[in-house]
């Protein structure tokens, strides 16, 4: 999946999304060994960085979500748009994709 680039100051997510910000891969192996870029896998875990307003129930009421700014996330591989702010990675996921909340 490409990556979008914006030149924005901030964005706010609609409905039950979440905006990411992406924890930094790891450079070393548990044996020390230097990792190259290709050989990185794409973090799992960040850091919430902008939470939508909820989900709308069927009745019109917002649903609101259960994470918060600034919870630390796991969130599913291949889930949402990768977005590059500056120098800042972010994810931009609906709430679904998030696996669990860590501490």
């Amino acid at each position: 999946m490409a990556a979008v680039s914006l030149s924005v100051s901030t964005v706010k997510p609609l409905g039950d999304r979440v905006f990411v910000k992406v924890s930094a891969s790891e450079e070393k192996t548990a044996g020390g060994i230097l990792l190259p870029d290709t050989a990185k896998e794409k973090p799992q875990v960040g850091e919430i960085a902008a939470v939508g307003p909820g989900r709308r129930n069927d009745d019109g009421t917002r649903q609101e979500l259960e994470v918060k700014v600034g919870d630390k996330v796991l969130y599913s591989k291949y889930a949402g748009t990768d977005i590059k702010l500056g120098t800042d990675e972010y994810v931009l996921l609906s709430e679904k994709d998030i696996l669990a909340v860590v501490a």
